[in-house]
């Protein structure tokens, strides 16, 4: 079998090049490259992909962390981490935290002992603690999704703040002044976002917030059946609800339907998200609609530029959102 030593003596160059040729091709002008990739043609040398990572101290692994793998939101970001990986020559594991920090740092140990080479993180916490200045040392990492300007990574994301307007400005547009919110978590920053965006649309159309229509959950099909049902048994229920995704939106439909209401007669509901069941739900669901399979796909970009050793720490790539008009919304019903 052909060596490195043979195509060294075949291009006119010295193994070294050749290695970096290899290794670092970026290191190499581009003349040389073409000779050593002509000299490997002709001498028909092979190095093995194993040989040349093991050298480059390389494992060709990414970890994904998932706040809840069950959550179909994920299912269109992680395939599309995991198309431009395998396009890319790489391979991704697949860790569910279940928002249990000591799992991640198990995740995160495995980039530390450079079983994997880097990380990308579906969720807004840091799956380990780091000052900022601490911060310029982490692994490569990178955030999709969630954008948190403290913790200055790179992340790839839509804005909330503006998507939420949307949304509620397309409910007051329809008429609606008794206009509920159905938020995630609230300590989440993108839930933070998105209720700053409820606000404004609210001011927008003159209408005072109602501190009671505000209620808080944990993005489950639960959460959403538990609001609607509080929501519609006040004195002066709303008359729609701006929900922080489609899971806590379809919950809310099922239970608004379950206590005799229609929906959108009776009271309208707006999703987030756009996952694929939003339009088969009885009736289909309006929503925003985020860029989810792009979001994976230029997260695992930014990544790869990461290992290439470009400086793209502080970055942040900006997709664009857009409502989906379905059956889940109508004008208010006149009293």
């Amino acid at each position: 079998m052909a060596t490195m030593k043979d195509v060294a003596l075949s291009a006119g160059v010295s193994t070294a090049t050749v290695s970096r040729a290899l290794m670092t091709p970026e290191k190499v002008s581009l003349s040389t490259r073409k000779r050593v990739e002509g000299a490997i043609v002709e001498t028909g040398y092979s190095p093995t992909t194993l040989t040349r990572t093991l050298r480059r101290n390389e494992s060709k692994t990414i970890v994904t962390i998932v706040p809840d793998i069950c959550d179909p939101y994920f299912s269109d970001i992680l395939r599309g981490i995991e198309d431009t990986a395998v396009e890319n020559g790489y391979v991704i594991l697949v860790g569910d935290s279940s928002q249990q920090k000591k799992r991640e740092q198990s995740f995160v140990n495995l980039v530390y002992t450079k079983q994997v080479d880097g990380m990308v993180l579906l969720g807004s916490d840091l799956p380990f603690n780091a000052s900022r200045q601490e911060q310029k040392n982490l692994p490569p990492l990178v955030m999709a999704c969630e954008y948190a300007p403290e913790l200055e990574l790179p992340t790839v994301h839509i804005d909330n703040l503006t998507a939420a307007f949307e949304a509620v400005n397309y409910l007051t547009k329809l008429g609606h002044n008794r206009i509920a919110e159905l938020s995630g978590p609230e300590d989440s920053a993108l839930c933070q976002f998105r209720h700053q965006g409820y606000q404004q649309a609210l001011r927008r159309a003159g209408i005072t917030m109602n501190n009671s229509y505000v209620h808080y959950g944990n993005f489950t099909f639960e959460a959403g059946a538990t609001a609607i049902a509080q929501l519609l048994s006040l004195s002066s229920p709303p008359t729609a609800v701006f929900c922080h995704n489609d899971i806590m939106a379809i919950g809310a439909i099922q239970k608004a339907k379950q206590m005799g209401f229609r929906v959108p007669q009776d009271i309208s509901i707006m999703g987030f998200d756009d996952i694929e069941f939003s339009q088969y739900c009885d009736p289909p669901l309006t929503t925003i609609s985020q860029p989810r399979y792009e979001i994976g796909r230029q997260s695992m970009l930014m990544l790869l530029d990461l290992l290439k050793g470009h400086d793209v720490r502080s970055g942040s790539r900006l997709l664009e959102s857009s409502l989906v008009l379905r059956g889940s919304t109508a004008p208010p019903k006149s009293r």
